[in-house]
């Protein structure tokens, strides 16, 4: 604990120590509280009603970030769960701007995200018991806490718009002294692996406070730094607590505590029940844009977790996902950055299919900070015509003293295809929308300059090919012609010329892209498939798909493709055979692999082993639904798990929209609603007794349908007034529908006429609820 300031406030400064306790009511309208929730009605009921059903309950008192209530609004996050002392509970806070500045060092030194600090509710008596719910339809908690001298009740949010941390507390007769702190931690990276010799944390934080409102402000020795200011306001019994964190680099320290100051002021200036109206109508808005159920209701309950998980995690301009997102772990802190070697990319497929686009952090980071990927280039090959992304970066693609490393050299990274895969998403969102935007300022001039890495490397073999010199596959080993790079090399020409046809445009390497399409070496093969590269084949437990892209996601090989069916069968099946040194995500990929192939009943089976509470190697889903590996937080298999959901639902790759693809016969029943699409289609869709009774498409973009219905017999196609449309019969459950923009078709088994509204579908055993419920 360091010593008092002249102000007399500690690191450990308690806020409202005088208490203005007297018999006002925990009421809304008191200043100190906001309504209770209300139900909606109509359109919105449905989805109310589901995301309620998902809400994480608490019986007993977690123990810290792995089974702890988590809020957060992309910016500002906490994490609560137990404290130090038997009569104490901990709000952990992190902001996702809140790092280092200091290149000197590689980017999860120099650039490490850093704690902040926590707030501390000191009770009078020691806990004996909790009720908690994450209501995740209003992104609130909700909570008492019972002690041997009473209890404390407590509603906390981050607000989404104001990024504030709000606590309404009540506590009872007995517990009158109850009362909130603040603890700083020091400005340090948490993790320890490669330290530099060199490294220092930053100086301790200066305390202070102005008027009521209570501040501590942290310096960086680059200069900046934030400042976390809060107050609370007492009437009666009630209590409102209000906290901002306010970051600026390299900005006048004084100038940023002057910001965090008058934006709790003006937090609290306003009516509890508006801030909190405001918040939950984004949030309702949120939940209202896409519906999935299912009859396994725990996974069920999951997925709607992992939908409230990523709209806390990002958001589109905002910062991309690090591996915390925007929560900090007290222990398992090592992933200090934002990693794209899998991380960032898997952590975000789910956010088109489910129809989030406004959670697209990955595109607008590119958008906005693409004038730093020449710093991941080595310094010989700065040629301005070329990009590169090592990893780990910051949230501003910067990696600090690092470059991706010269293939065929002792420097050679496995960071080649970083930028290249980060593409790709950034392809899934034009395909999903269709907004040429994304593709002529953020994808074609990207992707240009990171084929052109790869393109300095390429030579001509003996056999007049053209052939990679020794990468390295992620986390396996070197290799020439490495699947890895080769896959995305090839995705990427082939998308390039695919932007030169949607922006009616050349370019001058237009014909090189086309020679590498052409002349490239094919992926090196034994009789189990591909193999990691040439001369090296899988030979034991492999927990990234690296080898396996041109499969999942980048559809290079198509299970429509009877010729590739056998390639793509005997690669996975090697693959899958030892799973002794898988992690989390390994099963959620291979889920999402085995629906591309058909397989639904292998599908569901990998993705309930990964929910299930199951250890994998030093990896698990926690109770919360947070993902612990080699004891370190990380967010991107849970997300990961819940594409492999949507892959069960609706897949749309290759030009083709597949409804119910992969669904297990352990699922009679089945109910999506706005699912979004490659084409820029909406799907909704329903399923009982194990056959599809209705699917409708809503178009965006006009663009081509190809639809894989899978209704037996006849249909009926109609638009949304009843009228026959005309298609095309294309092959055995499938279609053509000339669909213009913002057309509807229903299709239907023939002679049919059902209310085509979502639902909730009945239950196939029983749904323990997430969190700590008993």
């Amino acid at each position: 604990m360091t010593a008092p300031t002249g102000n007399g406030i500690s690191r450990r400064g308690v806020i409202g120590t005088a208490a203005a306790v007297g018999a006002g009511g925990w009421l809304a309208g008191s200043g100190t509280a906001w309504a209770a929730p209300q139900t909606s009605g109509g359109a919105a009921a449905l989805p109310e009603r589901m995301a309620r059903a998902a809400a994480p309950r608490w019986r007993r008192l977690p123990g810290d970030w792995k089974d702890g209530p988590f809020l957060a609004n992309g910016l500002l996050g906490a994490v609560v769960y137990q404290g130090a002392t038997p009569n104490s509970v901990k709000v952990m806070l992190s902001h996702s701007q809140v790092q280092d500045q200091r290149p000197q060092w590689r980017a999860p030194y120099g650039y490490s995200r850093l704690p902040i600090g926590h707030f501390d509710l000191t009770l009078a008596g020691e806990v004996t018991g909790v009720d908690w719910t994450l209501d995740l339809w209003d992104a609130e908690l909700r909570s008492t806490v019972t002690t041997t001298r009473g209890s404390v009740r407590f509603t906390m949010l981050v607000h989404n718009a104001r990024t504030a941390l709000l606590i309404s507390t009540r506590p009872s007769a007995g517990e009158e002294s109850a009362a909130w702190s603040f603890t700083w931690m020091p400005a340090t990276s948490p993790r320890t692996k490669d330290k530099p010799a060199d490294y220092t944390g930053n100086p301790d934080p200066r305390t202070g406070s102005t008027g009521d409102t209570h501040y501590v402000e942290q310096p960086l020795i680059a200069g900046g730094g934030w400042t976390t200011a809060w107050r609370e306001r007492r009437v009666g019994t009630g209590r409102l607590l209000a906290a901002h964190i306010v970051y600026r680099h390299p900005d006048d320290l004084s100038k940023t505590t002057e910001l965090a100051v008058a934006e709790v002021a003006r937090t609290l200036a306003e009516d509890p029940d508006d801030l909190v109206r405001e918040h939950r109508a984004w949030w309702h808005r949120y939940y209202q844009r896409s519906l999935l159920s299912v009859p396994d209701k725990r996974l069920q309950h999951f997925y709607w977790i992992q939908l409230y998980k990523a709209a806390c995690a990002t958001r589109a301009d905002g910062p991309s996902m690090s591996e915390w997102g925007p929560w900090y772990p007290e222990t398992g802190g090592s992933w200090t950055a934002v990693w794209w070697n899998l991380n960032v990319q898997i952590a975000t497929w789910l956010i088109q299919g489910s129809n989030h686009l406004e959670l697209d952090s990955v595109t607008s980071t590119f958008r906005d900070f693409e004038k730093n990927l020449p710093l991941s280039v080595p310094p010989e090959y700065r040629d301005g015509d070329t990009y590169a992304l090592a990893h780990p970066s910051d949230w501003l693609l910067r990696p600090g003293a690092k470059t991706v490393g010269i293939p065929g050299t002792s420097t050679k990274t496995d960071n080649n295809g970083n930028l290249i895969w980060a593409m790709h998403n950034i392809w899934l969102s034009y395909r999903h929308t269709m907004d040429i935007r994304i593709v002529r300022d953020v994808l074609y001039p990207i992707l240009a300059k990171a084929v052109n890495f790869y393109d300095h490397f390429l030579y001509e073999g003996g056999d007049g090919k053209l052939h990679l010199p020794l990468t390295r596959s992620p986390e396996w080993a070197d290799a020439e012609d490495c699947t890895y790079d080769l896959s995305l090399l090839r995705w990427g020409c082939a998308t390039l010329l695919d932007c030169l046809r949607i922006l009616r445009t050349d370019h001058p390497r237009a014909r090189r892209w086309r020679e590498i399409l052409d002349r490239l070496v094919a992926y090196p093969r034994d009789a189990t498939g591909i193999m990691i590269g040439a001369g090296k084949p899988l030979t034991e437990s492999h927990r990234h798909f690296s080898h396996m892209l041109w499969l999942y996601p980048l559809h290079e090989l198509d299970w429509d493709r009877p010729a590739d069916r056998d390639m793509m069968r005997t690669t996975f099946d090697h693959w899958v055979k030892d799973r002794g040194l898988w992690a989390g995500y390994s099963y959620a990929v291979a889920s999402s692999m085995a629906s591309r192939m058909e397989r639904p009943e292998e599908a569901l089976d990998f993705l309930t082993f990964l929910i299930g509470g199951n250890k994998v190697n030093n990896a698990w889903i926690t109770p919360n639904t947070m993902y612990v590996e080699g004891g370190n937080l990380a967010t991107e298999s849970p997300l990961t798990a819940a594409q492999s959901v949507l892959e069960m639902a609706v897949q749309s790759h290759n030009g083709v929209v597949r409804v119910f693809p992969s669904v297990s016969r352990r699922w009679p029943d089945l109910s999506i609603h706005s699912l979004r699409t490659q084409g820029a289609f909406l799907v909704d869709a329903d399923r009982a007794a194990g056959r599809t009774r209705w699917i409708r498409v809503h178009s965006e973009a006009g663009a081509p349908l190809v639809l894989h219905h899978g209704i037996p017999g006849p249909i009926d196609v109609r638009d949304h007034r009843g009228r026959p449309l005309r298609y095309r019969t294309t092959g055995p459950g499938r279609i053509e529908i000339p669909l213009a923009r913002d057309e509807t078709a229903l299709i239907t088994p023939r002679g049919h006429r059902p209310d085509p509204a979502p639902r909730e579908v009945p239950a196939v055993g029983d749904a323990k609820p997430w969190g700590l419920p008993d």
